[in-house]
């Protein structure tokens, strides 16, 4: 999934010096075997990476997918066994295919180091960029991605852990595309093919899988004839044909239509991972929780029978649901629903029954604990203010600034009357101010209140106490406790 920095985003989350100290314990939830997740952080307040662990290990998933290789993230994964895929962002690959040196001291410094450290993080991959082919990007890193992947394998051999950790590239599905919609006439872009076949050959020779990311949602989304169910695993839409394969769902062309792709790049049997996988739950009319739980149920319970695509029996079997979290100040460029692809909430709170095993056994996943939320206050429109006509320009800088993606129509809260949909933005950039007082004024027009502002199934959401308000939360305690080591 595209991840490109949302306006008004800084550049580096600040990072705060305190030792948190967590017990980390294996979790009770059933064991996701071969289910990993994605890992993103673009929120306004991110949970503590802490307390994300111990959920990954409370739901029992034991491969987790990363979007760099922040520290911040990273150190609470030692010792925990859970798989980890780092990687290096687009913007960075510049520098890492003009320069050998740059990329190995960042082997050093993000791998090697994690990996000697006494009960150390388990790396298996390092994600070299993120779909740097897409066409929306026009080329911008056509020249840098293989070079810089070149050198960062050439850096983990000299490092001596190339053995087991893999550098490779997550594309998204559009590199390789049907002339005739048939997985059978698939084949790598025309404006890319010699590179992807050097690169496909490059991977199996270092033998590491290609990384692909495959949306049915986004079939659904971009194509307004296409056929509903074929996004699903239910096998209620009329199926495909192929040959003497039949493919009665998307997911299924699309990895055979790789499949077939590898094959006429001379490299048939190269391992396949898919890095992104899911279906959001808010901000288009058929990203909604209904749609979600469908989704994976079908794609949960595929993946039990083993039987894989026509193709491949194991193509079920090494996947990253996209994603864990919401993230709510991700660009909505692509979509508004770009914000809500997490099979959690902002908070860790689990949207809807799941079983990874795909039995049937649903019940809701475990939830983030020891989350702190801001004080339960709300800011909402002042109908009593005098100078109402300030309001919409009021609302627009809000919403620029804060996620409003919920009002659009077909959206969780675009059933709101006007009122409400001002109060909405109002409340949702107060929260992701922290709560601050003077982000609830609005020239006059707006007030906080103490009543739950949450309307016809519209949550006004509270925000959590995250990096920059644990801080504030724990001074007193640690000034209290830093004057009782002096008097001793």
């Amino acid at each position: 999934m595209v991840r490109v920095q949302a306006n008004g985003r800084k550049s580096e989350n600040i990072r705060r010096w305190i030792v948190v100290v967590v017990v980390m314990v294996v979790g009770c939830g059933s064991v996701a075997d071969g289910i990993g997740v994605n890992w993103g952080t673009m929120m306004a307040q991110p949970l503590y990476p802490e307390i994300v662990v111990k959920m990954l290990q409370d739901n029992g998933i034991k491969q987790v997918k990363l979007f760099d290789a922040d520290p911040w993230t990273l150190k609470p994964l030692a010792g925990t066994g859970i798989q980890v895929m780092v990687a290096i962002p687009n913007n960075e690959l510049q520098r890492f295919s003009d320069d050998y040196g740059n990329a190995k001291d960042w082997v050093k410094e993000n791998v090697t180091s994690h990996l000697k450290n006494e009960g150390g993080i388990d790396i298996r991959y390092v994600a070299v960029g993120n779909e740097p082919f897409l066409k929306s990007y026009n080329g911008s890193y056509m020249k840098t991605t293989f070079p810089a992947l070149q050198n960062i394998q050439k850096a983990l051999e000299d490092a001596g852990v190339a053995d087991k950790v893999k550098a490779t590239v997550p594309f998204n599905a559009d590199v390789y595309d049907s002339s005739s919609g048939k997985p059978s006439d698939g084949n790598f872009r025309k404006d890319i093919r010699q590179l992807m076949v050097d690169m496909v050959k490059f991977l199996h020779s270092n033998k590491a899988p290609f990384v692909v990311n495959i949306y049915p949602f986004l079939s659904l989304y971009q194509d307004a004839g296409f056929p509903l169910e074929y996004a699903f695993f239910d096998g209620g839409s009329t199926p495909t044909q192929d040959g003497n394969y039949q493919y009665t769902n998307v997911f299924d062309a699309n990895y055979d239509t790789l499949v077939h792709s590898l094959k006429k790049a001379g490299i048939p049997d190269l391992k396949i991972i898919v890095g992104e996988i899911g279906w959001p739950t808010d901000g288009n009319k058929q990203a909604t929780i209904a749609n979600a739980k469908k989704f994976y149920d079908g794609f949960f319970k595929k993946k039990a029978t083993k039987k894989g695509t026509p193709l491949r029996a194991n193509a079920y079997e090494d996947v990253y649901l996209f994603g864990l979290l919401d993230e709510n100040i991700k660009s909505v460029a692509p979509g508004d629903f770009e914000r809500h692809w997490g099979i959690f909430g902002y908070d860790g709170k689990p949207k809807f029954t799941m079983d990874f095993s795909g039995k049937g056994n649903d019940k809701m996943l475990v939830g983030a604990k020891g989350v702190v939320y801001l004080d339960s206050q709300w800011c909402v429109l002042d109908k009593k203010s005098t100078n109402m006509g300030a309001v919409p320009k009021n609302v627009d800088y809000a919403c620029s600034l804060a996620d409003c993606t919920p009002l659009e129509p077909g959206s969780s809260c675009s059933q709101l009357d006007k009122n409400g949909k001002i109060s909405y933005a109002y409340n949702i950039y107060f929260q992701m101010q922290a709560q601050d007082v003077q982000a609830c004024d609005f020239e006059g027009t707006a007030t906080i209140t103490k009543v739950n502002a949450s309307q016809n199934g519209c949550l006004f959401p509270i925000e959590i106490a995250s990096s920059g308000h644990r801080v504030e939360l724990l001074l007193p305690v640690m000034l209290f406790l830093f004057f009782i080591i002096l008097m001793f």
